[in-house]
């Protein structure tokens, strides 16, 4: 548990730092049998994150102005931002992801052997992005330990990877990392946590990612991504209704009456949200978990979502 937990702060280092970096790894000579790769010149990725593959919630058509594909989105504007209650009343604010699975994918950081630290200037690697079977904005890290020597962004593939027989190593360790199109922002974090979009490697491509790291994760006992209740309820109750249908909000406000079952700090927080949603009979009486508990629920983990918390007031 410890080595994962200190893990995953040397990731979360590394992860912000990639882009400052950028520079670094252009100087370096790769060796004469391997050509590092130029992060600045390489081609990017398209990702389509509401897509009819991509999307479960949000999903573009004619009429709901959803960003196109590789179009910059901006997670600070509605739909994507939400105001909700935490447990005890708290005014919390959250981004909305989209539904995501419990089974993490794979992200690969490089360490030289005999090195405690990423290499310097190398970019995380992974093999899905969204859209691609097996995708989710939950990474699992598994640490692949390379040459000493080793050039930065020599390998930027998992085909590579597995294809050196690089030693690998699995930790418990997890980090919320959505791949967005490149230009996105997504501004709000906790405890003056860096909003800086990161780059990494996907099949020879760059990709483009925010991270949140507002409480450290881990795998659970089934070596899946952990999930915590949240309730909410919609302007048209489902089955009729639903998400289409929109939160409901007090008026004249964006203050939903959706209720989060734990904060960042609580030992059960989880970024991934496992869904409940009460009848909107009962939107004016719940406003704290224990409320909401009472309400009449319509239907219970209905979905898993992916909702780091950015603001608690």
């Amino acid at each position: 548990m410890k080595n994962s937990l200190l893990f995953l702060s040397i990731l979360a280092i590394g992860v912000l730092a990639s882009c400052k970096k950028e520079e670094e790894a252009m100087e370096e000579t790769p060796t004469p049998m391997e050509t590092a790769l130029n992060p600045a010149t390489a081609p990017r990725a398209s990702v389509d994150r509401f897509s009819a593959t991509a999307g479960h919630l949000m999903i573009r058509d004619a009429s709901n102005g959803l960003p196109a594909a590789n179009a910059a989105i901006n997670f600070d504007n509605a739909p994507f931002i939400t105001k909700g209650f935490g447990p005890s009343g708290e005014i919390v604010e959250y981004y909305n992801f989209d539904v995501q699975t419990t089974e993490p994918a794979p992200i690969y950081v490089l360490f030289a052997s005999g090195s405690s630290t990423p290499v310097a200037g190398q970019l995380n690697i992974v093999n899905v992005k969204p859209g691609d079977g097996g995708y989710n904005d939950f990474w699992r890290m598994v640490k692949v330990t390379v040459p000493a020597g080793y050039v930065a962004n020599t390998v930027t593939s998992e085909s590579e990877i597995i294809s050196k027989g690089y030693a690998l190593e699995e930790t418990n360790a997890l980090i919320n990392c959505p791949i967005v199109p490149e230009g996105s922002t997504a501004n709000k974090r906790l405890a003056g946590e860096s909003s800086a979009i990161s780059m990494g490697w996907y099949r020879d491509q760059i990709v483009y990612y925010f991270t949140f790291m507002e409480a450290p994760m881990m795998v659970n006992a089934t070596e899946m991504v952990p999930v915590s209740p949240i309730y909410v309820t919609f302007n048209v109750n489902p089955p009729t209704g639903g998400p289409a249908s929109g939160f409901v909000v007090e008026s004249g406000t964006m203050q939903t009456h959706n209720v989060l079952a734990t904060l960042p700090g609580d030992t059960d927080y989880s970024p991934l949200w496992y869904v409940n949603v009460f009848d909107n009979a009962d939107f004016s009486t719940v406003d704290n978990l224990s409320s909401a508990e009472m309400s009449t629920i319509l239907g219970n983990g209905v979905a898993t979502v992916n909702c780091p918390v950015v603001s608690i007031n």
